[in-house]
């Protein structure tokens, strides 16, 4: 018989952080924005399930959905299926990001605007870091370099035989976007462009002059930190 003791993993809850680190603190102390993405949505969750913190839970739908727009585009219904959300949890982050769109909508100008390569990195970075699987997303963009939306393109390995150009372009024709970000993630947490990733974006920057529509920049996003392809001149000859 094994003399091994079998290791249970775990996860602290709310309770067990200092009090200054616990979200609805945070959120009183230093505004809405100083919250992650997890954070936010763990104040809508309120709990947890047996073993796995509300912050681990809010971490798991992220990664599992792709991020805001994933969770939004998700029917009630298999929100529900997942392990420690049912139908009050649900309504709750539909309810949440259906008011978020209206604002949106009501406030264009309240819209984000990208200046920079951070700018654009600080909208996802947080989020995309912490994904275990690549993936693709574009920022769409207005004449004033405004955030229209955040569209998930391709979730997987990402090289030039996966990924279409037109798949990446047909939300940003859908929106009348005047310009594009490409940004995509490394889940070793390096963001060191491969020959992979200069090439597709090689064929998306020329694609986007044929429909008259801006490719700004290709982030790669890794843990903590990026790479602006832009800045670095590749692709973008």
């Amino acid at each position: 018989m094994s003399d091994e003791i079998g290791l249970v993993e775990y996860h602290p809850t709310i309770k067990d952080l200092p009090v200054s680190e616990r979200p609805r603190e945070r959120l009183e102390h230093y505004g809405a924005g100083a919250l992650s993405t997890a954070e936010l949505l763990a104040i809508l969750l309120r709990s947890g399930v047996t073993g796995e913190s509300v912050l681990r839970l809010a971490e798991r739908l992220l990664i599992r959905y792709g991020g805001l727009t994933g969770l939004a585009q998700a029917s009630f219904a298999e929100l529900c299926q997942e392990k420690g959300v049912g139908p009050a949890k649900v309504a709750q982050i539909k309810a949440a990001l259906e008011l978020g769109r209206r604002l949106l909508v009501a406030s264009p100008q309240e819209r984000p605007q990208v200046r920079s390569p951070a700018d654009a990195a600080n909208l996802l970075m947080l989020e995309m870091g912490l994904l275990e699987q690549e993936h693709l997303r574009v920022v769409l963009l207005d004449t004033r370099n405004r955030v229209l939306e955040v569209h998930t393109v391709y979730v997987g390995n990402l090289n030039t035989s996966v990924v279409r150009v037109g798949e990446v372009f047909r939300e940003a024709i859908k929106a009348n976007s005047a310009a594009l970000i490409v940004v995509h993630n490394h889940p070793s947490g390096d963001p060191t462009p491969s020959p992979e990733d200069i090439a597709v974006t090689e064929q998306i920057v020329m694609a986007g002059r044929l429909l008259n529509i801006e490719v700004l920049d290709h982030l790669i996003i890794g843990q903590q930190r990026f790479i602006s392809l832009k800045e670095r001149g590749l692709g973008f000859g």
